[in-house]
């Protein structure tokens, strides 16, 4: 019996290593990662190949929504809000769904991602974005399907849809100057309140220089007029640390009245309980 048993678990196992054979899949997943000015694309979809087949017209029909790729979803992802035909879309990712025809292609972006292939049920309402995407005939033919991203700018790139011997192009228009004025008006206009205060934060708890750190914490609290209670609280702490026991309870008193005010009751209670140790002193 035991020799049976034996027997049988090696074959289970024989068959368990079966199931376990990776092999290539016909419509291999390819990802894209592109940078557009400041503003990143990624793309993930999978690749069929044609394989001698006729593509558009037979086997992905004119006029009728295409998965644009095989298997799961075909996803795109925005960094930033993007332009796409003039209409916004809000960062984030989308399922691209196509409907290709001869002399142009729609282009849907749609919410929900984790469909295989076109949904079932399909939600208009889940359409964020509706384009369309211009055509054009290649010299040569494509074998396997392909998405890139070219003709790069600082504020726009093209979408390329390429299979067979057709290329289907839509733009994208990307915020790239709206992002560089803000962060040149950032850096000309100096540091904030939060760049001081973090700063003032690492000093302090890496037990760097205090004088600096009381310097910047200060600078962080007159930015934001005494009404940032977690700001108040590490002046305070920096303030006992440097032996200010007077200057830390008057600090931690206006940072237990900003607390209460916002209804913080973690910082309410830990002002409480450094201002009666300071004052006990």
């Amino acid at each position: 019996m035991k020799r049976l048993l034996a027997f049988a678990l090696v074959l289970c196992t024989g068959f368990a290593g079966f199931a376990q054979v990776e092999a290539p899949q016909p419509s291999p997943l390819g990802k894209m990662e592109q940078k557009v000015g400041l503003t990143d694309i990624t793309l993930e979809y999978s690749r069929p190949a044609m394989r001698g087949r006729t593509i558009f017209g037979d086997l992905v029909p004119f006029d009728k929504v295409w998965r644009t790729g095989a298997n799961l979803n075909t996803i795109i992802t925005f960094s930033d809000d993007v332009k796409i035909g003039g209409k916004e879309l809000a960062k984030g990712s989308y399922a691209i769904y196509t409907k290709p025809q001869k002399d142009q292609w729609t282009v849907m972006f749609y919410e929900t991602t984790n469909n295989w292939g076109v949904p079932q049920n399909w939600d208009d309402s889940k359409v964020a974005l509706t384009a369309t995407a211009s055509v054009e005939e290649m010299p040569f033919k494509m074998e396997t399907f392909t998405i890139v991203i070219d003709e790069l700018k600082n504020d726009s790139a093209n979408l390329n849809f390429i299979w067979e011997n057709t290329v289907a192009i839509l733009q994208i228009e990307v915020p790239t100057d709206n992002r560089t004025m803000a962060s040149i008006d950032k850096v000309m206009n100096g540091p904030t309140a939060q760049d001081y205060f973090s700063a003032a934060s690492y000093y302090h708890e890496a037990g760097k220089d205090m004088e600096k750190a009381y310097t910047w914490v200060k600078k962080a609290n007159e930015m934001s007029e005494g009404k940032a209670y977690w700001m108040l609280r590490r002046q305070s702490l920096i303030e006992a640390e440097m032996g200010k026991t007077k200057e830390a309870i008057a600090t931690a008193k206006r940072s237990l009245s900003a607390a209460e005010a916002a209804n913080n009751a973690d910082y309410v209670k830990m002002n409480k309980e450094s201002i009666a140790e300071w004052e006990a002193k």
